[in-house]
């Protein structure tokens, strides 16, 4: 059995002030004062040293995070692309509230998320699928090739929420809101059927 507790980074300074963030990697997307402090929380209540790796996105917000984290554990750290959060391509860096008042149609609106189709005008956006595969890939090639390991997996939002839609299938995404900053969830995978299990999601620890 392969375990994953992925972890979204802390909260950004585009965070709180709702902007966009996908790939953009500036100092608006570096953790803020309340990231940080989010993630040192975290450290003291979350005992990685069980875990055999960390991995984690390219992005800065997770860089941070990761390496708040392994302080005094010492894990080994590797990136992956494949961790990237999704790409909403020209919306990266724009406002959330202008989106919705722009294109309604393409939020939900108990979650004021954007909606699967919402590529239909965000060029070059990532569709979910597009994320759900790669992250897929990601579980399956670490299942198939360290079976019995264990990994912390610091990475984003959408990219969590792209895990267990993978794991769990719903038939309509939306009904799966993204876990929040500083937040764990936990993946289970079987090498020998390639079956997984979503043993938590979005569970904030007590600090």
């Amino acid at each position: 059995m392969t375990e994953f507790y992925f972890i979204r980074h802390g909260q950004t300074e585009a965070n709180a002030e709702g902007i966009k963030q996908g790939t953009i990697n500036t100092d608006i997307s570096n953790l803020n004062d309340t990231g940080k402090s989010q993630i040192k929380k975290l450290h003291e209540v979350f005992n990685i040293s069980f875990a055999d790796e960390l991995i984690h996105s390219p992005l800065n917000r997770t860089i941070e995070s990761a390496q708040i984290l392994n302080e005094g554990y010492n894990l080994p750290m590797s990136t992956d692309e494949r961790l990237l959060e999704i790409s909403y391509g020209e919306w990266d860096g724009q406002k959330n509230s202008e989106l919705r008042e722009k294109y309604p149609r393409y939020f939900d609106k108990h979650l004021q998320d954007v909606l699967p189709d919402y590529v239909e005008v965000a060029t070059k956006g990532e569709t979910f699928p597009q994320v759900v595969a790669r992250v897929k890939s990601f579980l399956l090639e670490k299942t198939l090739n360290t079976p019995d390991k264990k990994y912390i997996v610091v990475t984003h939002g959408f990219t969590t929420k792209a895990a267990a839609l993978g794991v769990v299938e719903p038939q309509n995404p939306m009904t799966l809101p993204e876990p929040n900053n500083a937040s764990v969830t936990k993946i289970v995978t079987l090498a020998r059927t390639q079956e997984m299990y979503l043993e938590y999601y979005n569970r904030e620890f007590k600090f």
